[in-house]
């Protein structure tokens, strides 16, 4: 009896122990989220401002500038596809959606696709499903990290079309939007080619001022600076909306692992009562029961 006791003592403190890292696990993705968020706010407005100059740039040049700003299409240019998943587990379904999503159109794109990951458990997911990436990219761990994996990004994508014989003109994003109830929902992006449809969205934004701007210098290179600048920033909001997903995934994983650990904390606390209880009272039953041999033997 006793050492069934231990042995669940031993269960208990486990269980506990496990509790206090699920817990702080739930911390850090709920701070993350929060992060995460005001980053992609924030770089909303900085978004928007970019449009703005773009609009300004093909008011002065004329319309269709901005695809001659552009890669130039050669008919033989790879179609380039970056997947944004996770490094880490325990994020529920996270990486199976967003892989599961890309796939089914990439099946639809043509042959050779090119295509990059950003994280390794996607990698994978992608790798097993029959496209095989051409390169990985680590998932930025803060904010102030993933800038600097949007300028990898852009760099690889010109790299490799500068190997596939032609600059890659057509670029696809696919990523983990957040969802109302801590959930997720996959999408995805164009960002190349920059097409009649798009120059007259951007076309469409007013100047919020009555103060009209001026380009200084040459309009055709600033176009080309803002058009960079519009592809890095796309690059930013996606990877901030898909590690904000990440971590609320990862926020309702440790949410249910925690109400799971609970609960089992419960039961074994349970079993552990009733085996003490049935400890002490043999014991006062051999009490009793030497008690009454004494007496018994006496008389």
């Amino acid at each position: 009896m006793s050492n069934m006791i231990e042995s669940m003592r031993r269960k208990i403190s486990s269980a506990g122990d496990l509790q206090a890292v699920v817990r702080t696990m739930k911390a850090m993705a709920a701070a993350n989220i929060g992060q995460y968020e005001r980053a992609e706010r924030v770089l909303g407005d900085y978004d928007h401002n970019v449009r703005l100059g773009l609009g300004k740039c093909l008011r002065d040049l004329g319309p269709g500038m901005a695809m001659a700003a552009g890669p130039t299409p050669t008919g033989r240019a790879p179609v380039g596809v970056v997947v944004f998943g996770s490094d880490q587990g325990l994020v529920g379904r996270f990486n199976d959606d967003v892989a599961d999503f890309a796939v089914a159109a990439l099946r639809g794109m043509g042959p050779n696709p090119r295509i990059w990951a950003v994280g390794e458990r996607v990698h994978d997911r992608l790798g097993d499903a029959g496209f095989p990436p051409a390169g990985r990219f680590a998932v930025p761990n803060s904010v102030s990290a993933v800038a600097p994996l949007g300028g990898r990004v852009l760099v690889e994508v010109e790299a490799e079309g500068g190997r596939a014989g032609g600059a890659i003109t057509e670029l696809h994003l696919y990523y983990n939007r957040p969802a109302p109830g801590g959930r997720h929902a996959p999408v995805t992006q164009r960002l190349l080619p920059l097409d009649a449809r798009w120059q007259q969205e951007v076309l469409a934004l007013t100047w919020p001022t009555a103060a009209l701007p001026e380009v200084l210098g040459e309009t055709m290179p600033t176009l080309k600076a803002l058009i960079r600048e519009y592809l890095f920033v796309s690059l930013f909001r996606a990877c901030a909306e898909s590690l904000a997903s990440e971590n609320a995934s990862r926020l309702a994983a440790m949410q249910r692992a925690d109400r799971s650990i609970d609960d089992l904390l419960e039961t074994l606390s349970g079993n552990f009562h009733r085996l003490r209880k049935s400890s002490i009272d043999e014991e006062l039953f051999d009490v009793t029961a030497g008690f009454e041999a004494l007496g018994t033997d006496k008389a």
